[in-house]
């Protein structure tokens, strides 16, 4: 792909960057290397290679959803600044 002033400055665009006009032709450079780096992995044997989820190997440990004992209501507020009887109470952050 070849990289063209057009498609420099829509990049910018969708990109909400300003380009001076100075630094075109460097940037249009660099962005060539950028894509050149890329096409080169085009040259690689992926056959038989299973597309990646994710980058770690582990996997979720899931665990019984059961109701067990809670706190009482009196320590569940014992730390709390400020509550009512069944809620913490907090200061006010959407107008």
């Amino acid at each position: 792909m070849k990289i063209t002033k057009e498609i420099l400055h829509k990049t910018a665009h969708l990109a909400r960057l300003h380009v001076d006009e100075n630094k075109e032709e460097e940037m249009i450079n660099d962005l060539q290397k950028m894509v050149d780096w890329v096409d080169k992995l085009q040259e690689l044997d992926t056959e038989g290679v299973k597309p990646l989820t994710g980058m770690s190997s582990e996997q979720n440990q899931f665990r019984e959803d059961k109701v067990n004992e809670h706190l009482p209501i009196d320590r569940v507020f014992k730390n709390a600044p400020k509550h009512d009887e069944k809620y913490f109470r907090v200061p006010k952050v959407i107008k």
